[in-house]
């Protein structure tokens, strides 16, 4: 009897993992239901579920000022370890985003319309500490989508991203801090740099699996690493699989071709959860946003190269200006292309 119920616990735990997981995005864009400003960040408390019913939340005093180095009083919201951001469109009038400074946080079906410096910076935390970020999508990103400069691990799961320079970078100048990420299910449709991109000399660990892009480039870089570099620039060294820093095989990406036949592949039609919420504009906002765009694609080859890209150009290091500053409380400036 309790070798039975053992197997039937371990059936359902499987059964849980499958049914938990996300699908693979199909490049459909969310309606907005209405657009909400405020004046100033707003706090997701610890234990808060925040539900946007699908409403565009931007900031009515910040506009984007491109790779300008700013922080997080100029994020749309700060969610605190322990809290949920979900349903949620990010519009073009903010420069951070969303914070998760404290890590620890759940990001669940935000959208980010325009990315001006980071869609979402995770800070802090301990080797311990996860943050995760299931669904949801990001466009218009000339550096990163995904800032990690804290600790512990982020898991990247069923994510859209649409011309974008990289998904995920971990901070190439915020320190020797061991980083971990895991991506799956994600759909990137023209990626300027690399879908995640990591540190070698600091021990960081990528695992990437179900990777789907479109891409015209002649070179689709899924993980690429870096020498980190806490007093200067960080200097890339190569891309490609690369265990344990870059974990997958090519059977985890598929390149150009058809991402409707990638299992579970699901619209964004259904992430209208509430959308009975107003369409009007409140707190002085310019008016509603209504987005429908789609993209279609994938494919079955991988290209990954080592040791190269040596004269690639990163960005310059925060660390020259703000060395005075705590990692986990500013932001870092690393490895922008």
């Amino acid at each position: 009897m309790v070798k039975s119920f053992a197997s039937f616990a371990t059936s359902a735990a499987i059964l849980t993992a499958v049914a938990t997981a996300a699908s693979v995005p199909d490049g459909t864009w969310p309606t907005s239901t209405g657009t909400v400003q405020y004046a100033t960040a707003h706090i997701v408390k610890a234990g808060e579920v925040f539900d946007g019913k699908m409403q565009t939340f931007e900031r009515s005093d910040v506009s984007c000022e491109g790779q300008t180095e700013s922080g997080s009083d100029t994020a749309v919201f700060k969610v605190e370890a322990g809290g949920t951001l979900k349903n949620v469109i990010i519009g073009k009038n903010q420069m951070e985003g969303v914070h998760c400074d404290n890590h620890d946080c759940t990001i669940e079906n935000v959208w980010w319309d325009d990315v001006c410096e980071d869609a979402l910076s995770i800070k802090g935390g301990t080797a311990s500490s996860v943050s995760t970020v299931t669904g949801g999508g990001a466009r218009s990103a000339d550096d990163k989508v995904i800032q990690h400069n804290g600790l512990g691990t982020v898991n990247i799961d069923g994510f859209y991203g649409e011309d974008i320079s990289k998904l995920y970078r971990s901070c190439g100048t915020c320190g020797d801090k061991a980083k971990k990420v895991s991506v799956s299910n994600v759909y990137v449709v023209n990626p300027g740099n690399a879908i995640v991109t990591v540190n070698k000399n600091w021990g960081d660990e990528a695992t990437l699996s179900n990777i789907w892009v479109k891409s015209s480039g002649d070179k689709v870089k899924i993980c690429q690493w870096s020498q980190g570099n806490a007093n200067g620039e960080p200097s890339m060294l190569g891309d490609g699989p690369s265990p344990p820093l870059c974990q997958y095989s090519e059977s985890d990406v598929h390149i150009n071709g058809d991402v409707s036949q990638s299992t579970g592949t699901s619209s964004n039609s259904t992430t209208t959860t509430g959308s009975g919420s107003s369409t009007s504009t409140k707190q002085a906002s310019s008016g509603s946003t209504t987005q429908g765009d789609e993209k279609t694609g994938a494919s079955t080859s991988l290209r990954g190269s080592q040791n190269q890209d040596t004269s690639e150009q990163t960005e310059t290091s925060a660390t020259s200006t703000k060395s005075s500053e705590s990692d986990d409380n500013k932001e870092q400036d690393d490895g922008k292309k």
